[in-house]
């Protein structure tokens, strides 16, 4: 089967290695995921603790009076845009941005294994700082040390998940990552919607602090797990990685992958400068693929949502409590959507996946944008009819939905599939760093964004939905069913476009 001009099969001369779905590869693989429960929790649990009225009042005063009735300033669209806000969110994903770079070094190096559990340690850090934080300045560091977990973590969970897992389940094994991360931020959603009603104005420190449970599970996961053979062998252990591949595919039949590895090791081995690399014309290819997924997976404006849900809410006119419940719907539809990604990722693939959704997100964007920008005037203190602020919801869910089994999950798996072993480390590393880039320039600009652009901000973004989706269409391989070490030859090589560049 042929779509758009590449393979998508496994005739065709790509390789189907013999290989059992062990318990250890399941045991490994839900082990490294919570990689993706830590972010993900991260990410649900900022938005509710700056809509929290002590966390405001004690680090944010200003935004705390605007938020009251008779405050400074009752705009519906401007009453959250403070700088230092939106600072608290993205300072993690700067952090993040840079210490994936150390993250390249350490996975290359020493190993996935051993750069999760990295992850985890900075994580834990970064939470007891947070949860302690006495001013702003601990705030940020707490946050700074979070994102240097997040860093370290979305470098190596990624790659970990491919590597390790069988050619035919591979997609779904790899969507785990973000199974976790919308379990994180369901976990966030609920958590806060709980510590919310605590009196005495400390829930916000046990929303923060309470991290520290998924950073615990990668830390001990981390310890449990077995490194990859691509990472053994990669280190020139050659005979610990044979044993682990027999271990992880429960077969003796592994000669075939094994030399498939070890000679993309032999290969990785002559690349004395990996990020110097990646820009050969050879490597262009995956390198504009994987930027642009995490660009446009960004600008799909699901961030937007997930980090400032409550925020959001709030600003459409919902109470504090109908504002925090409606989070915890979407984080909800978020995970429940995932599973439909798992199941289907590698039977329909991933273009189908993607070009579905698109369609899906501009139209939900859109019916948004237009109930806001008929119903939700600037400064009335009417907010949206019970009726239409369901129906906001009801999209914004639609929206999540249709994210959660396409950009979300496949904006990593892509990229931690396509790359070839000399630039695997290097290429991952310039995805999280891309991806933390876009994500803290999101992060830092959406509430003045909302302030000054009001109902257009879904315009704005429904307009990038549009343009991925045709990006995707023309531009996009098809990488379902591919053995990993078989990429360039089966994918790139066959792609109507992207063949120029495999010429040497």
């Amino acid at each position: 089967m042929a779509v758009g001009g590449f393979a998508t099969s496994t005739g065709g001369g790509v390789k189907d290695f013999e290989a059992k779905i062990t318990p250890i590869v399941i045991i490994s693989c839900i082990m490294a995921a919570t990689g993706g429960l830590m972010f993900g929790y991260d990410i649900g649990i900022s938005g509710g603790v700056t809509s929290m009225p002590d966390f405001l009042k004690k680090f944010f005063p200003t935004v705390y009076r605007r938020t009251q009735k008779g405050g400074e300033d009752r705009s519906n669209y401007c009453k959250y845009d403070n700088q230092g806000l939106q600072l608290f969110t993205s300072s993690l994903y700067l952090a993040a941005l840079v210490a994936t770079f150390f993250a390249s070094y350490t996975t290359r190096k020493l190993g996935r294994k051993l750069t999760m559990l990295f992850a985890g340690l900075l994580f834990i850090l970064g939470s007891i700082l947070n949860a302690a934080a006495v001013n702003f300045a601990m705030l940020v560091l707490g946050r700074i040390l979070l994102g240097c977990g997040v860093g370290f973590g979305n470098q190596a969970v990624p790659l970990f998940l491919s590597e390790i897992a069988p050619t035919r389940i591979r997609g779904a094994l790899n969507i785990l990552f973000q199974l976790n991360v919308t379990i994180g931020i369901l976990c966030a959603n609920l958590i806060n919607y709980g510590t919310a009603k605590i009196e005495g104005g400390w829930g916000w420190r046990l929303s923060l602090g309470l991290a520290v449970i998924p950073a615990l599970l990668l830390t001990i996961g981390s310890l449990l797990v077995v490194d990859t053979p691509n990472s053994l062998i990669e280190r020139g252990r050659l005979d610990e990685g044979n044993a682990v591949l027999k271990k992880i595919r429960g077969t003796d039949n592994v000669q075939d992958e094994f030399m498939d590895i070890v000679e993309a090791s032999r290969l990785a081995a002559e690349v004395k400068h990996p990020f110097r690399n990646l820009l050969t014309r050879k490597n262009r290819p995956q390198l504009v693929i994987a930027i642009a997924l995490q660009v446009f997976q960004q600008f799909t404006g699901i961030n937007a949502i997930m980090f400032y849900a409550p925020v959001l809410f709030n600003t459409l006119g919902f109470g504090g409590d109908a504002s925090l419940y409606s989070a915890v719907i979407t984080g909800a539809v978020n995970v429940i959507a995932t599973f439909v990604s798992i199941y289907f990722v590698d039977k329909v693939g991933r273009r189908a996946l993607l070009l579905e959704a698109g369609v899906q997100m501009f139209l939900s964007q859109m019916v948004i944008a237009i109930l806001l920008g008929l119903k939700l005037k600037d400064h009335s203190s009417d907010g949206l009819t019970h009726g239409l602020a369901i129906l906001v919801v009801i999209m914004v869910c639609i929206f999540v939905a249709s994210f959660a089994w396409s950009w979300g999950p496949l904006g990593w798996l892509i990229p931690s599939e396509t790359f070839p072993l000399e630039t695997r480390s290097a290429g991952q590393s310039v995805t999280v760093c891309v991806n933390m880039l876009f994500t803290f320039i999101i992060a830092q600009a959406f509430l003045s964004m909302l302030c000054h652009m009001k109902y257009a901000i879904f315009i704005f973004f429904s307009a990038w939905v549009l343009v991925m989706s045709f990006c995707t269409l023309f531009l996009l391989p098809e990488t379902k069913n591919v053995p990993i070490e078989e990429m360039t030859d089966k994918v790139w090589k066959q792609h109507w476009f992207w063949k120029r560049f495999m010429i040497e």
